[in-house]
C-alpha cells in the first residue's frame, strides 16, 4: 500500500473503531477487551491472547445515555454509557476501568448495570506519584489486574508472552514518535487529523497489523521527503480521554496554523513512554506507570517534582511553536482545576495561548474560527514586534 492507502486504513479504523473490533473478533475467534483511558497497559490483555481496545467517544448524538448519567458529566463518559445503553458494546468480552476521575467511576457503575453479561474488571492505581510506597502500590495494582485477566481467560499470562507484547507495543510507540519528530522538523506533512487517526487507530487495531503499516508508512515518507508546510506553528494541549473533533482540528489548520506538537491523549501522551523489555514484567509496568507522568505530566496524578505547565513551556521551546491552543473538554474537572496554573505560567513567560472549551454536542465552529483567526493574528503581530 502507498502512503495515502495506509492513512486511509488508519482513518477508517479511527472513524469506526467498534466495526474494526467486531470484525477482528469474528475473524480471529478471540476475546476483545475494552478499556477506559488513560493508564491501562494493553500489553497485559495482548499477552492474554485478547485484542485490547480503548473505548472511544462516538460521533452519534447522546440519546439513551441522558437518562443514565447526569448532564454535567463530560461528553466522553456520557457517550460511552450511551453506547452501552444502545448495546453497541455488547460484543466486548470484558471491560477494564481505571479511577482517573469521579465521572469515570460513575460511568463504570452505569456500564456494569447496562452490560450485566460483560465481565467488568476495575483496577485502582495510586494517584500520588512521588511517595515512598507509590512504586510498590502500583506493582500490587498490576499484579491484581494480571490475576483477574488470568481468571478471565482461564490460563496464566506467561512472562515470555508479556515480554513479547511489550516489545511489540514499544516498537509501535517508537514508530509513532518518529512521525512526531519528523512533524516537528517539517520532514512530513501530516495534518492534525491524519496524526490523530494514526494514534487513535493504534488504540484499536491489532498491534502487529498496525505496526506493519506504520513501518511501511515511515519507509515511504523517509524515502520521499515532502515540502515543509508553512504557517503559524502551534502546540495543542488537553483532551485527556477523548479525541478532539476533526472539524476543530481541520478548522485550526484551515486558519493558517500548523500543529507541530501536542500532549493530547489521542496524541503524544499515549505513545510517550516505553515499557522496560527485560526483567520482571510487572515491575516494568509499574515503572512505566510512574515514568509516563514524569514524561508527560497529567492533572489526574499528583507529583511534586513535575509540573504540567513547565512541561508545556519546554515543549513549546523544543518544537519551536509560536503559541498553544488548549482544548478543554467541557466538565473535565482535572483540567479545569489545573488550567489556571497553565494560564498564569504562560502569561508570565509571555507565550500566547488560547483556551477553547469543547463538548460532545454540536459546537459553533464559525464562532470558534473567528477566535482562532484573531489568536493567530495576535501571534503574528507579536512575532513581528
Amino acid at each position: 500500500m502507498d502512503k495515502n492507502e495506509i492513512l486511509s486504513v488508519f482513518n477508517g479504523v479511527a472513524t469506526d473503531p467498534l466495526g474494526y473490533a467486531r470484525a477482528w473478533k469474528d475473524a480471529n475467534r478471540r476475546p476483545v477487551i475494552g478499556s477506559f483511558p488513560m493508564n491501562f497497559p494493553g500489553e497485559l490483555a495482548h499477552a492474554a491472547g485478547a485484542l485490547p481496545v480503548i473505548l472511544q467517544e462516538a460521533q452519534d448524538a447522546i440519546t439513551f445515555g441522558h437518562g443514565v448519567l447526569f448532564p454535567f458529566y463530560c461528553g466522553y463518559t456520557r457517550s460511552v454509557v450511551d453506547q452501552a445503553a444502545k448495546n453497541d458494546l455488547d460484543f466486548l468480552d470484558a471491560i477494564m476501568f481505571g479511577d482517573h476521575c469521579v465521572q469515570l467511576l460513575g460511568a463504570a457503575d452505569a456500564v456494569r448495570q447496562l452490560l450485566p453479561n460483560t465481565r467488568v474488571i476495575f483496577f485502582q492505581l495510586i494517584s500520588s506519584m512521588c511517595d515512598p510506597w507509590t512504586l510498590g502500590r502500583s506493582r500490587e495494582s498490576f499484579e491484581t489486574l494480571k490475576a483477574e485477566l488470568e481468571d478471565f481467560v482461564g490460563r496464566p499470562v506467561e512472562d515470555a508472552a508479556l515480554h513479547a507484547s511489550v516489545r511489540l507495543f514499544n516498537r509501535n510507540r517508537q514508530l509513532i514518535r518518529r512521525l512526531y519528530e519528523m512533524r516537528v522538523s517539517g520532514a512530513v506533512a501530516l495534518t492534525a487529523t491524519q496524526m490523530q487517526a494514526v494514534v487513535k487507530s493504534s488504540m484499536i487495531m491489532d498491534k502487529a497489523e498496525h505496526t506493519a503499516l506504520l513501518e511501511s508508512l515511515l519507509e515511504q515518507v523517509e524515502r520521499n521527503p515532502e515540502p515543509s508546510p508553512q504557517g503559524i506553528r502551534l502546540h495543542l494541549s488537553g483532551h485527556f480521554c477523548q479525541a478532539p473533533k476533526r472539524e476543530i482540528l481541520d478548522m485550526i489548520e484551515g486558519c493558517g496554523a500548523i500543529v507541530v506538537g501536542d500532549d493530547l491523549y489521542h496524541g503524544f501522551r499515549y505513545i510517550s513512554t516505553d515499557v522496560r523489555p527485560d526483567g520482571d514484567p510487572i515491575d516494568a509496568l509499574a515503572e512505566w506507570y510512574l515514568a509516563r507522568n514524569t514524561g508527560v505530566p497529567c492533572p489526574t496524578r499528583v507529583q511534586n517534582n513535575v509540573d504540567w505547565d513547565g512541561y508545556l513551556l519546554n515543549a513549546i521551546e523544543r518544537e519551536k511553536a509560536q503559541g498553544m491552543i488548549v482544548l478543554m473538554a467541557k466538565f473535565c474537572e482535572p483540567h479545569m482545576y489545573y488550567y489556571p496554573e497553565v494560564k498564569e505560567a504562560f502569561e508570565r513567560r509571555g507565550v500566547p495561548h488560547l483556551l477553547i472549551e469543547t463538548e460532545h454536542e454540536a459546537m459553533a465552529i464559525e464562532s470558534l474560527k473567528t477566535r482562532v483567526e484573531t489568536f493567530l493574528e495576535i501571534v503574528k503581530r507579536r512575532e513581528a514586534a
